[in-house]
């Protein structure tokens, strides 16, 4: 596997393609005949982060923790709740969709079934240059022409293009997803789970295609997955999700090497080692209980009731996302792994707490 470049990420006064700002997204949970609001689930409650041009964003996190939600927020493809979104400099937040057509050409989503998001009855040349027919964009020397040049450039046989989904393989399949994702060559690509639903021998092709079309075409990512092997070889920074929250948030080379929060470490934990010899030499960490609904979270910091870290000031009041070291951000009262003034201010608060209780 080739390594992913960070010349974009390298450059902090650069101008974020993307900004996201307390971004929320509550569905309403009604009851009764007359549909009326008894509760909200809480999917995404306030995140805020930036995506740089050029640079790879993964989000990870478990399952119901808010990541698709997300994507499918940043692309509009869901109307938030709260927060702001501005992309390029424009607050796209509550953009009517006649306004956002436009925009489409430079946003776009690869979805994680890549059968189910293909029309089984059109077949591939009519599903890549589907974007040229909606957006009414001309080519020199036809769509056809086009579409068996993206069709090259995703590995796949450009005489495929009279062929109907169902004749691929997943992988080939994921491939259609991703030319018709280029036709208009955006700028930024929202990819959710974008190898998940394919075999294990067939991912890593995938993510090279991903890489290498990167940079190529020169595109920005949000990359979001549940398999951090994935998300450590792709990006160059990594946001961890809990619970509908951003607990941590650093370049690829911090997190993985020195997390801070409790949660990532037992994310971190429970990735297959390889060899053998040397999985006697970690720790894992066993999470007890189950993740909270979202419908009614834990007060406080959401991840208190599963942490074992957690004391009465995590139950009380809720730790922001706040820079620890070198750019890397953590949500924690009681961080793991940072510098010594950091460790002694936390070590502080926690005397502090424990006289309280007293």
């Amino acid at each position: 596997m080739s390594t992913p470049t960070t010349d974009a990420a390298d450059l902090p006064d650069a101008e974020p393609l993307l900004a996201v700002s307390d971004l929320q997204k509550h569905f309403p949970v009604t009851k009764g005949l007359l549909k009326r609001q008894v509760g909200a689930v809480q999917a995404v409650d306030g995140i805020s982060f930036t995506v740089r041009k050029g640079e790879t964003l993964g989000l990870v996190g478990e399952s119901g923790c808010g990541k698709t939600t997300t994507g499918r927020l940043i692309t509009r493809l869901l109307d938030p709740t709260g927060g702001k979104i501005v992309f390029e400099g424009r607050d796209i937040t509550h953009m009517s969709q006649s306004r956002l057509r436009p925009l489409r050409r430079d946003m776009q989503m690869i979805f994680q079934d890549p059968y189910s998001s293909l029309n089984p009855r059109h077949t591939v040349g009519a599903i890549v240059g589907a974007p040229y027919r909606i957006q009414g964009i001309q080519t020199e020397q036809g769509v056809k022409k086009a579409v068996q040049e993206i069709l090259e450039t995703v590995g796949l046989n450009p005489e495929h293009y009279n062929r109907y989904p169902h004749e691929f393989s997943g992988g080939q399949r994921q491939r259609i997803g991703i030319a018709r994702t280029l036709a208009l060559k955006p700028k930024l690509i929202i990819a959710d789970e974008p190898v998940s639903a394919l075999d294990v021998s067939i991912q890593a092709q995938v993510v090279n295609l991903l890489e290498d079309i990167q940079n190529e075409l020169d595109l920005t990512y949000v990359v979001i997955a549940h398999d951090l092997s994935v998300v450590r070889h792709i990006s160059d920074r990594v946001a961890v999700m809990y619970l509908g929250k951003i607990v941590e948030l650093a370049d690829r080379k911090s997190l993985y090497g020195s997390p801070m929060h409790p949660y990532t470490n037992a994310l971190l934990s429970a990735v297959p080692v390889p060899d053998p010899r040397g999985r006697g030499e970690r720790d894992r960490i066993r999470l007890k209980g189950d993740v909270p609904s979202p419908l009614n979270p834990p007060p406080a910091c959401r991840f208190h009731t599963r942490c074992w870290k957690a004391q009465e000031i995590c139950k009380q009041q809720e730790p922001p996302l706040v820079e620890r070291a070198g750019g890397h951000q953590v949500a924690c009262h009681f961080p793991e792994n940072v510098p010594a003034q950091v460790a002694a201010d936390a070590a502080a608060v926690k005397a502090v707490d424990q006289g309280a209780a007293d």
